[in-house]
């Protein structure tokens, strides 16, 4: 089989757009929470603030006359795209655009653009609707548009699978690329629901945090004060090759994908089994496929979303899964969902993209407002400061609505 390497990362999320932006803001344990401003979050709502994208100009990543086409969250997915097929350094031929392909996984789509267009049709009519409005929202549209943007011609698939979505893309791109299906992939997710359907849904289940009052903190994974999770947005997009294919055109090697992971809790809709067991059996498949000891890993970038059941039920399987490794503290552990919000369906490709970073540089992100730890979550989750580390092995997590689990280890090359 081929193995699977990471040759180019792009990143588009409210700590910056760009991944060395992104990365250094994560390192200086910023938060990008802070009251919306997409649309106007009155008192109505019981949450007010998100972590947005901002300044970002999608015209500079696509042209201006096409954007009567798209909702954000394709732009997202089309900037992180283009700037990690610049950080691969990498130029295709025409005939290896044909066995190319995008894996590119959404949770939502174009959300805020449904809510639009259903006010325009009870208000205006059906003859106001736009003829761009279900290809502007449909969730594959953002593999569709990378496609069509780089003439990539092999399989173009959305894998929509709640906030699991694109750690299951990048998992199933490099199966493509080990079965010798492919040479290349281009691998992701992208999201963008901070729009008023989409904090009031979250808020109805009660998912959000409600601390209005200090935003910056409301992310707090593992603390005993947490109280929900922070909406976040935008994308993040790996260049995946064979390894032999990168080694050819002597590719910069950021990491290797060595280890895949995929279960379901059949449990519940939102809830995660007793004992995270999903989350758990994920794991063991993704250092079995690894063919590595739980020992070996270095770094977990943990689901880590600051809800109050889902931050003990994944502290308890990665007890269950690393034992003394973890007990010890021997396992550092940390959620940057602490700092930029859940990306939701974008959330795993952006993780496993700052796993390669921390396996790049040897740096380790933080959990960032973890004051007062939960004794039921007694762990090492590098609280508060980043750490510096030689990383061999990291694991990621990404769990979902429906009971969906993805766990993805990356190593640094042998």
């Amino acid at each position: 089989m081929e193995r699977v390497v990471i040759t180019g990362i792009g990143l588009v999320t409210p700590n910056g757009i760009g991944t060395e932006a992104t990365w250094q803001s994560v390192l200086r344990a910023q938060s990008a929470a802070a009251p919306i401003t997409l649309f106007d979050a009155d008192e109505r709502y019981a949450t007010r603030f998100a972590c947005e994208v901002k300044d970002f100009d999608p015209g500079v990543f696509m042209e201006r006359k096409k954007l009567k086409e798209v909702t954000r969250f394709i732009p997202f997915a089309l900037a992180a795209t283009r700037l990690a097929f610049e950080d691969a350094g990498l130029e295709l031929s025409d005939e290896e655009r044909e066995d190319t392909g995008v894996f590119i996984g959404v949770g939502l789509g174009g959300l805020e653009n449904l809510e639009r267009c259903t006010l325009v049709l009870e208000h205006k009519g059906p003859g106001k609707i736009s003829p761009y409005f279900i290809p502007s929202l449909i969730a594959n549209m953002a593999a569709g548009q990378v496609s069509i943007a780089h003439g990539l011609r092999g399989p173009s698939l959305a894998h929509t699978s709640a906030c699991s979505s694109s750690a299951h893309a990048i998992g199933e791109a490099a199966e493509w690329i080990r079965r010798g299906r492919a040479k290349v992939m281009v691998a992701g997710g992208a999201e963008a629901t901070i729009s008023p359907i989409g904090i009031a849904g979250f808020s109805a289940m009660f998912a959000l945090s409600r601390r209005n009052h200090e935003p910056e903190r409301a992310s707090r994974p593992w603390d005993r004060g947490r109280d929900g999770f922070v909406c976040g947005e935008g994308a993040g997009t790996l260049i995946l090759e064979s390894l032999s294919f990168a080694k050819k055109r002597g590719a910069r090697i950021l990491a290797e994908v060595t280890g895949y992971g995929a279960t379901s809790d059949a449990h519940h809709i939102t809830k995660p089994a007793a004992g995270g067991e999903g989350g758990a059996r994920a794991m063991t498949l993704a250092l079995r496929d690894a063919r590595l000891a739980p020992d070996a890993i270095d770094y977990v970038n943990a689901h880590g979303t600051s809800t109050p059941a889902g931050d003990i039920e994944e502290s308890r399987a990665l007890t269950q899964v690393f034992g003394h490794h973890a007990l010890d503290k021997k396992l550092w552990i940390s959620s940057t969902k602490s700092m930029m919000g859940h990306l939701l369906g974008a959330a795993g490709a952006v993780e496993a993209a700052l796993c390669a970073k921390a396996i790049e540089t040897g740096r380790i992100p933080p959990t960032i407002n973890l004051d007062d730890p939960d004794p039921e979550c007694v762990l090492d989750y590098v609280p508060n400061q980043a750490r510096e580390r030689a990383v061999r092995h990291a694991l990621t997590n990404s769990f979902g609505f429906g009971g969906t689990n993805a766990t993805l280890v990356l190593s640094a090359m042998s």
